[in-house]
């Protein structure tokens, strides 16, 4: 039986302002493998996508200092960007939409359950081709 996880050896870019729901999940994508960065308002995201270069991000879309919109803008107008998955807590359409229209992967809204998240990380990852 293998140990490696869904998501062995893939960076990933965990960005939200609420330190629990960061932490959980942090820990549910690194018990499948990932390594993690993590970021709490949207200028430590252009940061540390810049300065990591992460194969995915997960991103909240209410953050401090620059929305989460702003940041998918600035990670979608760079060079060959990685998918996006946006969390937020949001329920409206014209959100999500907007968020399409930016070129994100996957829209959740919160409360996201962990499996679930696991799962469209793995599925976006695979539509990119990593």
């Amino acid at each position: 039986m293998s140990t490696e996880g869904r998501l062995q050896d893939v960076s990933i870019l965990v960005v939200d302002d609420d330190p629990d729901i960061l932490e959980v999940m942090s820990l549910a994508l690194e018990s499948e493998g990932a390594s993690l960065v993590t970021a709490t308002t949207g200028d430590e995201a252009v940061t540390s996508y810049a300065t990591r270069r992460p194969e995915l991000v997960v991103l909240d879309m209410m953050l401090p200092k620059k929305s989460g919109f702003l940041v998918l803008e600035q990670i979608q107008g760079s060079e060959d960007p990685p998918p996006v998955i946006m969390v937020t807590a949001n329920e409206g359409r014209r959100h999500k939409a907007y968020a399409e229209t930016l070129g994100v992967s996957a829209y959740l809204n919160k409360p996201v359950p962990m499996e679930r998240l696991l799962e469209t990380a793995v599925e976006v990852l695979d539509r990119a081709g990593s």
